[in-house]
């Protein structure tokens, strides 16, 4: 796995069986910042509510989730969090254990990599690890719903199994009213599988490339 640095510092990865990189060469940091943590109002929401729940689908480096963390704790220190992750990549897992990145509250993220669980007084993060499509039916919509999805597997293109409409439907059935989920994508299937698993899309921020991400509201 070949390790990469981004424009902005930050490091990511290649990899070889989809042959594409983890997150976006013009900046890893400021893509899980930008496209992730911002417009799903995660500073917002710690503020407002003082609880959040969170759903990262393909936790990788734990960049978004990391993000999400600093923002929440930096609006609210005595924010209740709690992240439910999807991955199936061990390799990446590892990798993101021996990293040293800025974000304030990655050492919560090295420990879920290792141990698929970790807590800090008014943090909770669990990783599920396997197949998303799978994983994500083990979640109990009677005993979590949540107020922000991160949605961030490779391209449609060369994972086109986790950018259905049934798996969008089942994101979408753990999504409380008025939920954010944010991605990098703008392709049109994905827009109308979003919008086909009930879900209200629009444009989302444009960071680093031509194009904008997505959002989806739940109506």
């Amino acid at each position: 796995m070949k390790k990469v640095l981004t424009k902005d510092n930050s490091v990511t990865f290649h990899n070889k069986e989809f042959d594409e990189h983890y997150h976006s060469l013009t900046g890893a940091k400021e893509e899980a910042v930008k496209k992730y943590a911002e417009p799903c109002r995660i500073a917002e929401l710690a503020k407002s509510q003082g609880e959040i729940n969170i759903l990262d689908v393909c936790f990788g480096l734990g960049y978004n989730s990391a993000a999400a963390l600093d923002a929440a704790l930096q609006s609210n220190p005595d924010c209740i969090i709690r992240i439910i992750a999807l991955e199936n990549d061990q390799e990446i897992l590892d990798q993101a254990k021996n990293l040293e990145v800025s974000f304030r509250n990655y050492e919560l993220i090295k420990a879920i990599a290792e141990k698929h669980k970790a807590e800090k007084r008014n943090i909770s993060l669990e990783l599920l690890f396997g197949d998303a499509q799978e994983k994500i039916k083990e979640i109990d919509s009677d005993e979590i719903l949540f107020d922000a999805v991160f949605l961030d597997p490779f391209s449609p293109k060369k994972c086109p199994v986790l950018w259905t409409e049934e798996f969008f439907k089942d994101i979408s059935g753990l999504m409380k009213k008025g939920a954010i989920l944010a991605t990098y994508s703008c392709a049109r299937s994905v827009r109308e599988n979003l919008k086909a698993a009930g879900l209200e899309v629009k444009d989302g921020p444009i960071v680093g490339r031509w194009a904008p991400g997505t959002l989806a509201v739940k109506k």
